[in-house]
């Protein structure tokens, strides 16, 4: 049996879910690699607008401790960080470009970055933008692992000078996202931040069939919406639901929305988390369309996928309840298969010791 892994993981948080998608993709990475024996130290820069809505303070499958600055994090665990078996930065890090700086400087034995926004992260290089990683840093990780696959691992190789591109997609817990039985309160719900190249698929996706459909009921959550949108009357608006409120979320709509940021969607391969948390809650998705989602969850079998505003209230209007059921069970039946916290959990330990295999 090999012996279990000590790795360390610099992130943008885990702590709290407010206005971001890493910490439940963190925590379902972490819980896995936990069930699977491992020891993570997960570290996070301590800033106020993540101090005031922390929903997981204390998590049960690693030790998460808070650093205030660069200077107090190489002061208090640069230790912890050279004994590593793994270290691994996450995307969007403040101060990520010095931070990566700082850690290769400590020489640890295995040197990683988990891209969790891999289109967006290719796409702000290309402008110029390196606050959380320059173009020079990509050739020092041991591992590129990228929450997208298909085209842009072999980009990161061939182009941007990366030693070895692997996909780590985003995953869920099963022990968390799960169908509770509830009476529908809505047709088509969408959880979400604002993003503003969201923003058009969500209006011609959600609030316009809402008013097409002033009878069905709507909702939206999630921070950040601009005062001036021009809400219909029947979509319910939640500005913030933590993730222990997601399955009871969406347990009660009869269809979920997915949106894909535009980068995304350009690059495919790049399912989000919310995805695989509303297929695991068995709730039908409903979902713009982007290279490899077919694959993931194949169209008309476990996704709808629509292309425009009529496709969508197609969906609502004319789907039968169990072709609707079906739908929302093959989704789920399918993510408890593949993507799961302890399955992307498997996946990150093996390459890692893979890698160590190789380099010995």
């Amino acid at each position: 049996m090999s012996r279990p892994l000590d790795i360390v993981v610099l992130g943008l948080a885990l702590s709290s879910s407010w206005g971001n998608g890493h910490a439940t993709t963190f925590r379902a990475l972490l819980q896995g690699l936990h069930d699977e024996g491992h020891r993570v130290l997960f570290l996070e820069r301590d800033v106020p607008w993540y101090a005031a809505n922390r929903d997981l303070p204390e998590p049960a499958f690693c030790e998460l401790r808070l650093y205030d600055d660069l200077p107090g994090l190489a002061a208090d665990w640069g230790d912890r960080i050279r004994a590593a078996d793994a270290v691994i930065v996450g995307s969007y890090v403040p101060e990520g470009g010095k931070l990566i700086d700082l850690v290769a400087a400590m020489r640890p034995r295995q040197f990683c970055f988990y891209d969790i926004d891999t289109p967006v992260t290719m796409a702000l290089l290309d402008e110029g933008n390196t606050d959380y990683l320059h173009p020079r840093q990509i050739p020092l990780f041991d591992i590129y692992f990228s929450f997208s696959g298909g085209e842009v691992l072999t980009h990161l190789e061939r182009v941007r000078g990366a030693q070895r591109a692997l996909p780590l997609y985003c995953a869920v817990d099963p022990a968390l996202y799960r169908r509770q039985e509830a009476e529908p309160r809505w047709d088509l719900g969408y959880l979400g931040t604002y993003s503003p190249d969201r923003q058009p698929t969500l209006e011609a996706f959600l609030i316009e069939p809402a008013r097409r459909l002033p009878d069905r009921r709507f909702v939206v959550a999630g921070p950040g919406y601009p005062e001036d949108i021009d809400w219909p009357a029947n979509v319910e608006r939640i500005h913030h639901l933590g993730p222990a409120d997601h399955p009871a979320f969406y347990s009660r709509q009869r269809f979920t929305l997915n949106v894909t940021r535009a980068a995304m969607r350009r690059m495919g391969w790049s399912p989000s988390v919310r995805l695989f948390e509303a297929a695991a809650c068995a709730t039908p998705i409903i979902s713009d369309d982007w290279q490899g989602l077919g694959e993931l969850l194949p169209e008309g079998e476990a996704i709808v996928i629509a292309r425009s505003t009529e496709d969508v209230l197609r969906s609502l209007v004319s789907t039968a309840e169990p072709d609707r059921r079906a739908l929302g069970e093959a989704a789920r039946d399918r993510v408890m298969r593949a993507h799961t916290g302890r399955m992307r959990g498997r996946e990150l330990a093996t390459a890692l010791r893979q890698e160590t295999a190789t380099a010995i």
